[in-house]
């Protein structure tokens, strides 16, 4: 779900350097944990959050996405729709290029805030299988 065109979401993905990974995780059988590999190896800093884990494929990890050092430029959500809100709400408060909720993490409520904010916002839809959809190489 998104009212983003093509182009739009191709000029995001492209020009973002920086993710924030919402619910990182080094099991390798988790959606995150690929996907982070996926973004570091087509150049992108990734800074995962995950209060449980000290380091997540070799990257220090972060608490919440308001402890990040940097502004991101996208803030890829892996977590329960429940708690989706929460996590949009604080990539608000870190003015982030683009909040991307991954596949069945769903909040009509973060939704609005994103659009309030004027912050791009896709929810419900997988990062990797878009950016393999429009064509992007690394």
């Amino acid at each position: 779900m998104t009212n983003l065109t093509d182009d739009q979401l191709k000029s995001l993905l492209t020009g973002a350097k920086t993710v924030v990974i919402v619910g990182a995780s080094n099991k390798p059988e988790r959606a995150s944990n690929g996907i982070m590999k996926f973004l570091m190896k087509n150049g992108y800093t990734v800074y995962p959050v995950n209060p449980v884990e000290k380091e997540v494929l070799g990257v220090p990890t972060y608490d919440s996405v308001a402890e990040v050092p940097v502004k991101p430029d996208i803030v890829d959500v892996f977590r329960r729709s429940d708690v989706a809100a929460e996590v949009v709400r604080e990539a608000i408060g870190r003015e982030a290029g683009l909040i991307w909720l991954q596949e069945d993490v769903i909040t009509e409520e973060g939704k609005r805030m994103a659009e309030y904010a004027n912050i791009p916002f896709v929810m419900d839809r997988c990062i990797f299988k878009e950016y393999l959809r429009l064509g992007i190489t690394g």
